[in-house]
């Protein structure tokens, strides 16, 4: 554990506001978002600038204190958690919540890593533009945690991952120094690109306090269509079809399976399917506008489902009629993993394959996993335009103690599903990270040159092993 004069130290540094030991107000940071991971830790850190957070790592490095860096706790690998054993501090950057600029013209936002999702969006509305990620924790994500996992969600398909926002950042490394690389340049040759590796880090190879993101103009017209397809190569050829009459408008393509439709309708109050024909797969498609000009959204959707429904392509179709029609239709896409909660214990998997394998894997792999698991159901929804699969393996019916049924099949489900995934050429962490939940199956699955690099570019340049330990890179026992 650590001591009060090492609390004292960082009080001197940070001040009264910056040093937060109370254990009630700790205790609600111990614990990841699933509830599935809990630590402990005798303070959190809450430094209030860049300055404050290079001078907070140079005291830890001096200390030899690990840091577990926090923005809104929204893990869903258990990525801000810290060891159990209190042996590290939480440093948050909740504090660090300012919008320093936001241009139209320049069609940028500089976000201190503090600044939560939504804040931002309706900063960025304000000013007639978006920031086109979004995804269910927007309301306490930020901006930090986002970037540090390399967030996707729903609007992948047409503007990217995190990855693909972030012109530029502000960072301090392990060692105390600031890297200061928001400005925002589009041809920069100097070697290694600092800012993509930090993205997608998860806090391993230092804290990232500010960013420069991309803004999109407003969306001036939306189309927001539910359609019943007979299988997900359907939806596939569905997805090519829109692209080719309705080109890069298309913002969002989600699949749904009939099973995750039918969780929502059963426990979610009020929803209700968009079509009348219940088929064995769903799809969700946006389109958006950002020019007034051209035609409207609604009747270039119109015309590529009739073309859909004319080759058999789709069973059934519906387009909303009004925003609050669109917001329903959204509304049962962003209730399946609550629905499937009510529906009893599982296990989640946030994986990725190859666009042209998914349509497979999302038949194959539940009916494989049905097979080898008997009493179990399988099913998936997912981002079918970037090739992401939320994969569910739920528990027997009757199945009472969830966490007891996870821990004795956790980990051979597991094994099997990570496998297939790996068998199609896939990831085994498509937009969650990997945290400490999947760094064990990262071990055994990467290649030997994957695990190399990793390890290489942490002990370079986290020699001392202090930025969110037990974090994304394997032990050397795995693998």
């Amino acid at each position: 554990m650590i001591g009060q004069e090492i609390i004292d130290r960082f009080k001197a540094l940070l001040g009264p506001k910056g040093v937060i030991t109370d254990p009630d107000d700790v205790a609600p940071w111990l614990t990841d978002w699933r509830g599935r991971f809990h630590g402990n830790a005798v303070a959190i850190l809450q430094p209030i600038s860049a300055e404050e957070v290079a001078a907070t790592i140079t005291l830890a490095g001096e200390l030899g204190v690990p840091l577990v860096p926090q923005g809104g706790n929204t893990s869903m690998v258990g990525g801000a958690t810290p060891p159990p054993d209190g042996s590290a501090l939480i440093l948050s950057l909740r504090r660090m919540n300012r919008i320093r600029a936001l241009s139209a013209d320049d069609n940028l936002a500089v976000c201190e890593a503090g600044v939560i999702l939504a804040t931002l969006h309706d900063a960025a509305d304000a000013a007639e533009r978006r920031f086109p990620l979004s995804v269910g924790a927007k309301g306490s994500a930020t901006i930090g945690g986002l970037i540090s996992t390399n967030a996707g969600g729903t609007q992948v398909l047409r503007h990217g991952t995190m990855r693909a926002l972030v012109e530029g950042l502000e960072a301090v490394l392990p060692d105390g120094s600031v890297f200061h690389g928001l400005d925002a340049l589009k041809k920069d040759n100097r070697g290694y690109d600092i800012k993509q590796l930090l993205i997608g880090a998860e806090g391993t190879l230092g804290i990232i306090t500010a960013a420069s993101l991309r803004l999109v103009p407003a969306i001036a017209a939306r189309a927001v269509g539910w359609v019943g397809v007979r299988s997900p190569a359907d939806a596939l050829a569905l997805l090519r079809l829109a692209e080719a009459r309705l080109g890069d408008s298309v913002e969002a393509f989600e699949i749904i399976a009939d099973d995750g439709l039918g969780h929502v309708l059963s426990h979610i109050p009020g929803a209700r399917c968009p079509i009348e024909t219940r088929t064995p797969w769903h799809v969700l498609i946006e389109v958006d506008h950002a020019d007034l000009s051209d035609p409207g959204p609604a009747e270039r959707l119109e015309q590529a489902l009739a073309e859909a429904l004319e080759d058999g392509l789709a069973m059934d179709a519906a387009i909303a009629a009004n925003e609050a029609q669109a917001a329903a239709f959204w509304r049962i896409r962003e209730s399946l993993s609550e629905a499937e909660r009510a529906q009893g214990p599982a296990l989640q998997y946030d994986i990725s394959v190859p666009i042209a394998r998914m349509p497979a894997f999302m038949i194959d792999a539940a009916a494989a996993a049905e097979r080898s698991f008997p009493g179990t159901t399988a099913s998936s929804f997912g981002h079918l335009g970037d090739g992401n699969v939320h994969f569910h393996v739920r528990a027997p019916k009757g199945t009472v103690d969830g966490p007891a049924w996870i821990a004795a099949e956790g980990q051979v489900i597991n094994a099997f599903v990570h496998d297939a995934v790996v068998a199609a050429g896939g990831s085994i962490s498509a937009e969650h990270g990997i945290g400490e939940m999947k760094r064990a199956e990262l071990g055994r699955l990467a290649s030997p040159a994957r695990l190399h690099a990793l390890r290489a570019i942490k002990a370079a340049l986290d020699p001392q092993g202090l930025m969110n330990p037990g974090k994304l890179i394997p032990r050397p026992d795995e693998g």
